[in-house]
C-alpha cells in the first residue's frame, strides 16, 4: 500500500473511532465552570475532573453530544486524584470502559475529544510523549503516574477521554502547563478505574497510612531483569512511630509488590492500601542486599472533614 493509501486508512480509521465514541463524552458545567466528561456506565455515571466540579454538590449541567441537557448530582469527588463522579438521570446512555491494562507505549497515537474554551466536540490526535510523570498540584498535592502527551488540550478538556487507536479510554485529561504547547496530562485509566469505582460506592476515597514518602522510579536493567518488572517504588523518608515503621520499613527500601501485585508508582500502592482496607498490607521489599516480605496493618485514614 502507498503513503497515500496508509494516510486515507488512517483517517477513515480516525473517522469510525470519533463517531463511535464522542456520544460518550459530554460537556459538563457548574456556574461558570466548564469541563468534559465521559460516561462509564449506562445508567448515568459520568466521571469527570474533581477540580471541574470543585467538591460543590449544587446544580450541574450535563450536556449530550444531541444537545439534550440534563441536571446531574455529584456521586463522589477526591481531590487528591482530581477525580469526581457524576449521575444524571433520565435518559440511558453509552458508556466507554476504562481500560485498566497498561497498554499505553511512548510514540503510541492518542485521541483527545473534550469542550476546550466552549468549543464542544473538539478532538484533536497526538502521541504519548511520556509515561508515569509527576505534576505538582493544588494544596500542596502531588499528582503521579500520570500521561504526557502532544495531543492539544486546553482548558475545558478537563475530564474528557483520552484514547488509544481502537477507542479504548486509556486516560482522563486533567492538566495543561499554562504557555506550554505540546505539554498535555490525563489521569492514566488504571489510576481512574479503581477511583471511579470507589467513589461510586461509597462517595470519596479514604486512604490509610503507612507513614512514607515515596516515588516511583525506573529500575536499572540488571535489577528489572532480577525483579521482573521495570519499575518499584523507592521510600525516600519514614515517619517516627508509622505503621512502616513499625514493620521494619526505612529509607532507601525498595518496595516490589503489594498483595502480590507488581508496584509500578505509588498509585498502585495507593491502590492495594485503599482496596484492602482493614486487612494486613503485604509487601515484597528489597532492604539493601535482602529480599524480604512483610505483613502490616496500616494506621486509619485520616477522618473527612464533615
Amino acid at each position: 500500500m502507498t503513503s497515500l493509501g496508509l494516510l486515507s486508512q488512517l483517517s477513515h480509521e480516525l473517522e469510525e473511532l470519533v463517531a463511535k465514541t464522542a456520544p460518550s463524552v459530554v460537556a459538563v458545567e457548574q456556574g461558570r465552570g466548564q469541563g468534559t466528561g465521559v460516561v462509564i456506565a449506562g445508567d448515568g455515571y459520568v466521571l469527570t475532573n474533581s477540580h471541574v466540579v470543585q467538591g460543590d454538590r449544587r446544580a450541574t449541567l450535563v450536556r449530550l453530544q444531541s444537545g439534550d441537557e440534563l441536571a446531574a448530582e455529584l456521586v463522589g469527588d477526591d481531590p487528591e486524584s482530581d477525580l469526581a463522579v457524576l449521575r444524571v438521570a433520565g435518559q440511558k446512555l453509552t458508556p466507554l470502559a476504562l481500560h485498566e491494562s497498561r497498554r499505553l507505549r511512548v510514540g503510541q497515537l492518542v485521541v483527545a475529544i473534550g469542550n476546550p474554551l466552549r468549543f464542544e466536540g473538539s478532538v484533536t490526535l497526538g502521541v504519548v510523549s511520556a509515561l508515569e510523570r509527576a505534576l505538582p498540584g493544588p494544596h500542596g498535592r502531588l499528582f503521579e503516574g500520570l500521561v504526557q502527551t502532544d495531543a492539544a488540550i486546553n482548558p475545558g478538556n478537563s475530564g474528557g477521554p483520552l484514547l488509544d487507536a481502537s477507542g479504548a479510554v486509556v486516560g482522563i485529561n486533567t492538566a495543561v502547563i499554562p504557555h506550554a504547547r505540546g505539554l498535555g496530562f490525563a489521569i492514566a485509566a488504571h489510576t481512574a478505574s479503581w477511583i471511579a469505582a470507589v467513589l461510586m460506592r461509597q462517595g470519596y476515597v479514604e486512604r490509610p497510612l503507612l507513614g512514607v514518602a515515596a516515588r516511583g522510579v525506573d529500575l536499572l536493567p540488571a535489577d528489572a531483569a532480577r525483579f521482573g518488572q521495570a519499575r518499584a517504588v523507592r521510600l525516600h523518608a519514614v515517619s517516627q512511630g508509622g505503621a512502616a515503621q513499625r514493620a521494619g520499613l526505612s529509607a532507601g527500601d525498595l518496595l516490589l509488590r503489594a498483595n502480590e501485585a507488581p508496584l509500578f508508582g505509588v498509585d498502585d500502592l495507593k491502590r492495594a492500601l485503599v482496596l484492602g482496607t482493614g486487612q494486613p498490607l503485604s509487601l515484597d521489599v528489597q532492604q539493601q542486599r535482602e529480599r524480604r516480605t512483610l505483613s502490616l496493618y496500616p494506621d486509619p485514614a485520616r477522618r473527612r472533614a464533615a
